[in-house]
Parts: C-alpha cells; structure tokens; sequence
C-alpha cells in the first residue's frame, strides 16, 4: 500500500487530539483529591502509551514515505554476475568461478575459512536495514572502510593566536595538540538456518530471508554495544566512557560531562533545562535527546515554572516530537531511572561518536553441523567510539 502524505496528516492530527486529551486528563490528575486520583493515573497512563504508539506510528510512515522515494542503486555487469553466482553459493553451494568473480567487482579475496564476502548491493542492503533498525546509527556517525586500520585525527587545540598591525612582525604560533584515535572494533556473527527444501524453491526470495533474519540476530547486539559496549571484543558504547562534572576546558580529552537530576531517583524539569545549557551553543543545532521509552513516559509529565509542558507532540509531515524545543531519539537499551543511572543523554550525536563499518560481510555456508538444516555462518567487523567528548552530555539520577 502507498503511503500518502494524507495518511501522514490524519496521523498527526490524532496525535495532536490525543495531546491535548492527555494534557487535560493529566491536569485533572495533579488536582484530582485522593480518592479520584487512582482512576486518572490509570487513564493518563494509558493515554501516555496511546501517544507513545502514534508518535511511533507516524515516524515510521514518514520512513516508509521517503523510502518509497528513493531511487535504486544499479550495478554494472561484473557485480550482476558476482551476485548471481553468490546466490548460486547459497541455494547450492556452487562455489565454481565465485572467487574470481568476487575478486573482480570487489578487489577482495576469498578465504578458505571465512567464507565468501556477499555482494556490494546485499552489503549496502544490509546496512540500510541496520540504519533503520538501530538508533545508534541514524544519530550517529557512519563510515565504511576497507581495512581494519582506521584511525582518526582530532585536534585538543593549544595553536596560538593573537592581534597585530597592519605592518608588524607575525610572531610564529603555537604547535597544535593533536591526539591520533581509533574505533574499538570487534567482530559480529550470526548464524541463520534454512533446509535445503527451502533452498531448491525457486519462488523463495533467498535474499530477504538472509538479509531478514541477520538484521535481527545483528540489530539488538548493535545497538547495546554502541550504546553501552565495554570496547572489548565489541564497539565500546558512549555510556562506558569516564564521565565528570567538570565543564569542557577542565576535563580530559574522552571524559564525558555529566549533571545530577536534582531529584532523588526521577527527572526534574528544572534539570532538564539545565542539561541542554550545558552543552555549548555550537553543538546544539542538531543535538538530540536519547532515552529509553520507560523514561519517556515520565518525560512527559513535566512541566516548566509556567506549568507548559516541556514534551511537545510532532503535528506537520517530517516534524519530530519534541522536548524543550530539541528531538528524542528513543533507544531502548538506555537505562531506566534509577539512583545513579545515567539515564538520559543529550548532545550532537554525529559530532559525538562514530561507527566505522569494515566494507565486506562473509558468509560461510555450512551443510553439515546441524543436518537437514544448511547454516550460513555470517560475520562482519563494526567499530564505535566517541570522537568528541565534548559533545554529548549525561544526565545522572540522583541517589
């Protein structure tokens, strides 16, 4: 079914209808006495899980909208042929001519014990499923690469500068500090399992089925390492670097700042204000929310000192719901509020981390460990790291 910019309308219109319900029933729930109180918070969180549904609703429309839009990627005759002959490889195990084929439209190699590399169009397919399915990579960064020594350069300033006459001597400035990093990389695997039966029917769409069933073993360990990931063996995940109170010019290079929530185990709007502050001017176009959705629903509730709710929903085509003015990313693996939990983060994502992807997935297909079943065990290497501390900020719960 085509998606209509229609259907997108009517959508907002119910989101904005079932605001301002919420609005008012959640009015009615702050001065409600005692004995109504049970039934208007029983109402006002159904309706905050009604909001949740909508807003989720109407994204995904807009995605599929734009998706639909899209144009197709074509390729020339040597990638058509190499992916003919990698699906050859995977109904049959037909291995005759792949290498060379492989080597043709990918300048890569075959190896013996990991298999074969899926062609450059599955490759891209399979990274535009991960960018829908994973949060971390729509606000983030992503690059791919075709070795696995990526580095990157970042300047720690200390260049002087200064002011001079039109005629005077330019004294030589200062050296810049430079800092050299690199992503923690680690290799992902999964291990989708088909019959032979399936294999042989000419009518089932190989493709999507391994495209499918990888994004789902991939997505969920993805988004945790990105987010949380301790870097070893895996990316390592912004929530596991060092955080400090300490403002920009005093921490260290790779130490995140954080703030208390100022409330012992929730958020407090006055907080919450106060984390956006926090993040310079200059990182602030752009910047988002990340929370989980748990976090979310008591998001919602808070008002301002002019009793405004910070949460606003999205009403127009492409415009994302909002809290104080900035868009949330929702990433579940984010911790629930908690004493001491950082759970909330707010910041330039994009500037702030960045996922390196090793260009080349491989598939080894494999007929006998688990008979009748053929496994096709799949890997790739995918990197993370923060690339500017300075960038995104933590809110810490209150003990």
């Amino acid at each position: 079914m085509a998606i209509e910019k229609k259907d997108i309308e009517d959508v907002a219109e119910a989101l904005g209808a079932k605001f301002e319900e919420f609005k008012a029933k959640n009015d009615q729930r702050l001065d409600a006495m005692a004995a109504e109180k049970s039934a208007l918070v029983s109402q006002v969180d159904s309706l905050n899980a009604k909001l949740s549904e909508l807003d989720a609703l109407k994204s995904g429309l807009e995605a599929e909208l734009k998706s639909a839009k899209r144009p197709g990627v074509a390729g020339g005759k040597e990638t058509s042929e190499h992916k003919a002959a990698f699906m050859r490889f995977i109904r049959k195990g037909d291995e005759q001519g792949l290498a060379e084929l492989q080597q043709k439209a990918l300048s890569v190699g075959s190896d013996a014990d990991g298999g074969y590399a899926v062609p450059e169009e599955l490759d891209r397919t399979l990274l535009e499923i991960a960018r829908k399915e994973v949060v971390m990579r729509q606000e983030a960064t992503v690059i791919s690469v075709s070795t696995a020594d990526y580095k990157k350069l970042v300047n720690l300033g200390g260049s002087g500068s200064g002011w001079v006459g039109e005629s005077d001597g330019r004294p030589a400035t200062g050296t810049p500090k430079l800092a050299q990093i690199a992503p923690f990389m680690g290799e992902i695997y999964g291990n989708p399992q088909a019959t032979q039966t399936m294999l042989d029917d000419g009518m089932f769409d190989v493709e999507a089925w391994l495209a499918a069933e990888l994004q789902q073993e991939f997505s969920e360990k993805e988004e945790l390492a990105f987010t949380s990931g301790d870097g070893v063996l895996k990316p390592k995940g912004f929530l596991a670097y060092a955080s400090a109170i300490d403002a920009d010019s005093a921490r260290a290079f790779g130490t995140l700042q954080h703030i208390k929530s100022g409330s012992a185990a929730a958020l407090t709007a006055d907080s919450i204000i106060k984390l956006i502050y926090t993040l310079r001017k200059a990182y602030r176009s752009g910047a988002k929310f990340m929370m989980n959705n748990n976090t979310l629903f008591q998001v919602r509730l808070l008002k301002n000192s002019e009793g405004d709710y910070l949460w606003r929903p999205g009403l127009e085509l492409d415009q994302p719901s909002m809290l104080a003015g900035y868009g949330i990313a929702e990433n579940e693996v984010m911790p629930d509020i908690a004493a001491d939990a950082k759970a909330l983060a707010f910041g330039n994502f994009k500037r702030g981390y960045t996922i390196v992807d090793r260009f080349g997935t491989r598939v080894l297909r494999d007929p006998f460990t688990n008979k009748p079943y053929v496994g096709f065990y799949t890997t790739k290497r995918v990197g993370g790291m923060v690339t500017d501390s300075n960038a995104i900020k933590l809110m810490t719960i209150a003990a």
